[in-house]
C-alpha cells in the first residue's frame, strides 16, 4: 500500500532487546505496516524512529528523543485532545493512520499497559465529524474484474461508511466504468488483482491494491450473505460480488481491533448505468454542476449552488445524488415534477416544512455513529430532537394530494418508542463525556437514583459541616475543602491550632495551616466517593444499553432519513422555481428539445439583465451550427440548453417560459480548451480524446455540445476535422447537436445537410465599438468582430491598428486573381504572389518582419497556457520598444 512505513528498521533488528512498550509499538507497526501508527502514551499519541521524523516534518511538531535501557529513539507526539486536526494533515499527505489506544486502565496493569488499534483512518472510511469536511457523501470504491465467462466483466461498488449508502454496478466496458467512477468521485479506492494499473480514478483519489484473498468469490459471497442475504439476488455478476465483498471487508478492517461488523449497513442497491442519464467527468466540469471552472471560484456559482435551498445536510446530499444521476424514466420524472408543482402552490405549508427541516440533524451519520458505538449522549438527544419534528412535518403535510408527497408523508415513521426511550433515559443537557456522570436522567433507574441520593446527602452534610465546626470550635476562619489527592479536609490556620478538638486527625501540613479529618468526615467521604464511582460506572453501563437499543432501530431511522432528504429536495426545488420564475417542463419519450425563453440558471444570477433565448432541436433538424462573435454568448447558450435538460430530468422546474424535453440519455460536452500537463497531452490531444469518446458513445437520444472543434491545430487541419465531425455526428450518430464555430465554411455545410441548420448571435458595430445583442437567430453570422473583441479586451492600440491594416490588405474587395486565396470570409496571401514578402514583393518593416517570424515559429498546439502567456507578454514588450 502507498505511503507505508512498516515497523522501524532499527527496532526490527533489535526486537528481542526492546522494552515491553517499545516491542508492543514495533509489533503494531509490523501488523499495520500500511499505516502510520499513533501509539497512545498517557495523554499523547506518540510516534518513534522513522515515523517520528516523518510526523515532525509534516505536522510541524517538535522531534524529541526517548531514552531507555536499550537505546535512544527519535520521538514525536501529539495531544490526544487535538488529534483529529493532525490526523487530517497526515491524510492529506497520503497516509493511512492506525490509532492504537490504551485499552487497559494503567492502574490495573501489572506490566505494560495493553494497547490495540481501535480504528484505521483512511480518506474513504472517515466517520469522525471533525474529519468529514462537508455534508456531501464521502465514498470509498472497490473495483474488481472477472474473466470466467466469454468476456471480461467489471464490478464496481461505492460505500459511504459515514452514512451507510452502499451501491454497486457492473459493465463490460472500461469506459462505462470510468464514467460511473466520475459520477461518485470517491475519495479512496481499492482494486483487485489485475487492476493495479487501472487509471480511471481522479488524481486526488487514494488508490490501493487490496489483499487479493478479499476479492475471492466464495469469501465475498459469504460476507455479503451475512449482511444482506444471497448476493445473487441483488447483484448481476461474479465481478460485482467480488467488488462488494472486498469493499465490505475493507470497511470492517478500518474499524481496527473493534468488532468489525457494520450493523447499520442495511441496504445494498444495485443499479444499471443505463437507468440514468450519463454525465462524464468532462460534462461535470464543463457544465459546472458542482465546482466552478475558475480556480478559487465561488461554489454558489454552480448548478448545485443555485438549486440548493435545502434545509439540512440530508437534503443537500440527496440533491447532489439527483444531479449526479438524472432520470431516464418518464414516470419517475413526472412523479417528482408533480410534487414540486404542488409545493409551488402550497406556499404556507412548504415554508412550514422548510422551517421544521432546518431543525433536522444529520441523522444518517448520527445513527451510523450510534451503531458503531461512538455516539455520545448529546448525539442521542439530537436524534430525539429530529424525530420530534416528524409528527409536526406530517401535520403540515396533511393536505397534500400528489402521489409522491402522500407516500412521503405516510413514510414518516414517528418512532415513538425511540423518542420515548431517549427522553426518559438521557438527561436533557448531558455533558460531552459519557464516563463522568450526569448522562442518565433522574427517575430512569432506581439503583442509580439511590446512589445519587447517597452522594447528594453526603455532600449536603459536608456543606453544612463548615458552619457546625466553626460554631463548635469558635474558629471563624475554619474551612472545609476537597482535593483529588487527600480528599475532604478541615483546614485550620496556625494561630488557631490550640482550638483544634481532640477528634481531629492531622491529614496534611501546609506553611500557614494544618488540614484534618474526623471519623464522621472520613465515613461520609468514603460513602460519597463510593457512591459517585459506582454511579458513574452504572451510568455508563445504562447509557451503553440505551445506545445499543437505539442502534437496533437503525434501519427505521435510516428510512426516516431517506424520506426527510427527499422531502427537503422537493421543497428546495419548489422554492427555487417560485423565487426565480422557473416553469414546469413537458417530458416526452420522443427525441427533441423545444425551449422558449430559456436562461442559464447560474449566469442569470450574476448579471443585472439576461437575454432569454429559445432553442429547437428535432430528429429532422438535429444539428445546429452556431456562429457569432466571441463574447456574444454562444457557449452560455449551449450550456443553458444542456442544463435545462438536466434539470428537467432530475424532476426540477427549469429557467424558461416553456420547455419540452425529449428524454436525453447522455450529455456530451467539448466546450472550452484545456490541457493535461501532468499527462503530457496538449490541448489538441485532450480535445481529440474527448471527441473520440463522444463519437463512440453518442446515440440519437444524446445531446452533444461542440465548441470550436479543431482550433488547436492548423487552420486547414482544424477545418477538415470540424467538417468530418459535423458530417459524422449528423449522418452516422444522429444526436441532437449544437456546434459553435468560427469556420464559416461549416455554415454552408449545415445548409447542405438534411438535418442541419444555422443559428447565429448578431452584433452591431458603431464608432464606439461593438454591441453584442446576445439573442440567437436563424442563419449564419456575417462577421466575427475579432479585432473589436481584442480591442475591448485591452490589446494595445498598435496591435489593433496593425490587425486592421492586415485585414484591409487581405479583404475580398482588394483581392487580385493571383494575389490572394479566399477562405470563407477571410483571405490569405498567395505564397506565389509578387505581393508576398517571401516571393520578393514589398517587405514589411524590420520590426514587423521580426515579430511575424517570431509568431510563425511558435508551436502553439504544444505550448502550455503559462508558456503561451509568457511568450505573448515578451512579444508585446518587444513590439512596444520598437
Amino acid at each position: 500500500m502507498e505511503r507505508a512505513l512498516g515497523a522501524p528498521a532499527k527496532m526490527k533488528e533489535r526486537h528481542g532487546e526492546l522494552t515491553p512498550m517499545m516491542r508492543q509499538y514495533c509489533d503494531l507497526c509490523e501488523r499495520y505496516d500500511e499505516s502510520l501508527v499513533l501509539f497512545q502514551v498517557g495523554d499523547f499519541y506518540e510516534t518513534f524512529c522513522e515515523a517520528a521524523e516523518v510526523s515532525a516534518r509534516l505536522l510541524e511538531i517538535t522531534l524529541t528523543k526517548r531514552e531507555d535501557s536499550t537505546g535512544t529513539y527519535p520521538m514525536a507526539g501529539i495531544p490526544i485532545d487535538s488529534a483529529e486536526s493532525y490526523i487530517e494533515t497526515l491524510l492529506d499527505a497520503g497516509f493511512r493512520v492506525a490509532v492504537a489506544d490504551q485499552v487497559q486502565d494503567p492502574e490495573e496493569a501489572s506490566g505494560v499497559v495493553d494497547r490495540a488499534v481501535t480504528r484505521i483512518v483512511t480518506p474513504g472510511t472517515l466517520t469522525e465529524a471533525e474529519l468529514l469536511r462537508s455534508e456531501d457523501n464521502n465514498y470509498v470504491a472497490a473495483l474488481a474484474e472477472d474473466e470466467s465467462g466469454d468476456e471480461r466483466e467489471y464490478g464496481l461498488a461505492f460505500l459511504d461508511v459515514s452514512t451507510g449508502d452502499f451501491v454497486a454496478t457492473g459493465a463490460i466496458s472500461e469506459e462505462t466504468i470510468r464514467d460511473e467512477i466520475s459520477r461518485f468521485a470517491p475519495a479512496e479506492a481499492i482494486v483487485g488483482p489485475g487492476l493495479e494499473g487501472f487509471d480511471g480514478f481522479d488524481s486526488d483519489c487514494m488508490v490501493t491494491p487490496y489483499d487479493p484473498s478479499r476479492f475471492a468469490l466464495e469469501g465475498a459471497r459469504e460476507l455479503l450473505d451475512s449482511y444482506f442475504g444471497t448476493p445473487e439476488k441483488r447483484l448481476a455478476s461474479d465481478a460485482e460480488i467480488r467488488a462488494c465483498g472486498a469493499l465490505l471487508s475493507y470497511a470492517e478492517y478500518a474499524r481496527g481491533g473493534q468488532d468489525g461488523r457494520l450493523d447499520y449497513l442495511n441496504h445494498l442497491t444495485r443499479y444499471e448505468p443505463r437507468e440514468y442519464m450519463l454525465l462524464d467527468r468532462v460534462a461535470f466540469r464543463s457544465l459546472e454542476l458542482f465546482e466552478p471552472r475558475a480556480v478559487g471560484g465561488d461554489s454558489e456559482h454552480t448548478i448545485l449552488g443555485v438549486l440548493d435551498e435545502t434545509a439540512c445536510a440530508l437534503g443537500r446530499r440527496k440533491l447532489t445524488d439527483w444531479l449526479r444521476r438524472p432520470l431516464l424514466d418518464r414516470a419517475r420524472i413526472e412523479a417528482r415534477l408533480d410534487a414540486v408543482s404542488e409545493w409551488t402552490t402550497l406556499v404556507g405549508p412548504r415554508e412550514t416544512v422548510h422551517d421544521l427541516l432546518s431543525d433536522v440533524y444529520d441523522i444518517e451519520r448520527l445513527i451510523a455513529r450510534v451503531s458503531r458505538g461512538r455516539a455520545n449522549a448529546r448525539d442521542l438527544r439530537a436524534l430525539k430532537d429530529t424525530l420530534d419534528r416528524v409528527p409536526e412535518i406530517r401535520a403540515a403535510m396533511a393536505g397534500v394530494e400528489s402521489d409522491t408527497l402522500h407516500e412521503l408523508r405516510e413514510g414518516l415513521d414517528e418512532l415513538e418508542g425511540v423518542r420515548e426511550l431517549i427522553d426518559r433515559a438521557i438527561a436533557e443537557s448531558p455533558p460531552i463525556e459519557i464516563t463522568e456522570g450526569d448522562v442518565i436522567a433522574p427517575g430512569y433507574d432506581a439503583d442509580l437514583d439511590g446512589l445519587r441520593e447517597t452522594e447528594r446527602e453526603g455532600k449536603e452534610w459536608i456543606d453544612s459541616l463548615e458552619a457546625r465546626e466553626r460554631e463548635r470550635t469558635g474558629v471563624d476562619s475554619l474551612k472545609v475543602g476537597f482535593n483529588q489527592v487527600h480528599g475532604y479536609y478541615i483546614e485550620v490556620t496556625n494561630p488557631n491550632l490550640e482550638r483544634v478538638p481532640e477528634n481531629y486527625t492531622r491529614r496534611q501540613t501546609l506553611k500557614n495551616s494544618e488540614r484534618f479529618y474526623t471519623p464522621e468526615l472520613k465515613q461520609r467521604e468514603d460513602e460519597i466517593i463510593t457512591a459517585e464511582e459506582r454511579a458513574d460506572d452504572l451510568e455508563y453501563e445504562l447509557f451503553v444499553e440505551v445506545r445499543q437499543e437505539v442502534a437496533g432501530e437503525s434501519e427505521r431511522v435510516q428510512a426516516v432519513a431517506e424520506t426527510l432528504a427527499t422531502l427537503d429536495v422537493l421543497v428546495s426545488l419548489a422554492a427555487v422555481a417560485a423565487k426565480y420564475g422557473y416553469a414546469r417542463p413537458e417530458i416526452d419519450e420522443e427525441p427533441g428539445i423545444a425551449i422558449e425563453g430559456g436562461r442559464h440558471p447560474v449566469v442569470e444570477r450574476t448579471q443585472e439583465s439576461f437575454v432569454p433565448n429559445g432553442a429547437e432541436l428535432t430528429p429532422d433538424e438535429r444539428l445546429a451550427v452556431l456562429t457569432g462573435p466571441n463574447m456574444s454568448g454562444k457557449s452560455t447558450y449551449m450550456r443553458q440548453i444542456a442544463l435545462i435538460t438536466i434539470l428537467a430530468q432530475i424532476g426540477s422546474f427549469v429557467p424558461a417560459s416553456r420547455a419540452r424535453i425529449g428524454i436525453v440519455d447522455r450529455v456530451f460536452t467539448r466546450v472550452g480548451a484545456s490541457d493535461d500537463i501532468a499527462g503530457g497531452r496538449s490541448t489538441f490531444m485532450v480535445e481529440m480524446s474527448e471527441l473520440a469518446t463522444i463519437l463512440r458513445g453518442a446515440s440519437e437520444r444524446s445531446l452533444v455540445l461542440l465548441d470550436e472543434v479543431g482550433r488547436g491545430t492548423s487552420t486547414a487541419d482544424g477545418l477538415a476535422i470540424a467538417r468530418a465531425i459535423t458530417e459524422y455526428v449528423h449522418s452516422e450518430v444522429g444526436a441532437l447537436t449544437l456546434f459553435a464555430t468560427h469556420h464559416h465554411e461549416l455554415t454552408e455545410l449545415a445548409d447542405a445537410l438534411a438535418g442541419g441548420f444555422n443559428l447565429h448571435f448578431a452584433a452591431t458595430q458603431t464608432d464606439d465599438g461593438v454591441t453584442f445583442r446576445h439573442d440567437v437567430s436563424r442563419g449564419a453570422a456575417t462577421a466575427s468582430y475579432g479585432i473589436e473583441v481584442a480591442r475591448a479586451a485591452g490589446v494595445p492600440d498598435r496591435v489593433v491598428e496593425r490587425s486592421r491594416a492586415l485585414v484591409a490588405e487581405g479583404s475580398p474587395e482588394n483581392a487580385t486573381d493571383g494575389g490572394e486565396t479566399i477562405v470563407g470570409s477571410r483571405t490569405l496571401p498567395n505564397p506565389d504572389s509578387d505581393d508576398n514578402p517571401s516571393s520578393g514583393g514589398p517587405a514589411p518593416s524590420s520590426a514587423d518582419g521580426e515579430l511575424t517570424e517570431a509568431l510563425r515559429a511558435l508551436d502553439v498546439a504544444n505550448m502550455t497556457p503559462i508558456e503561451a502567456l509568457t511568450t505573448l507578454d515578451r512579444l508585446k514588450h518587444e513590439a512596444n520598444e520598437d
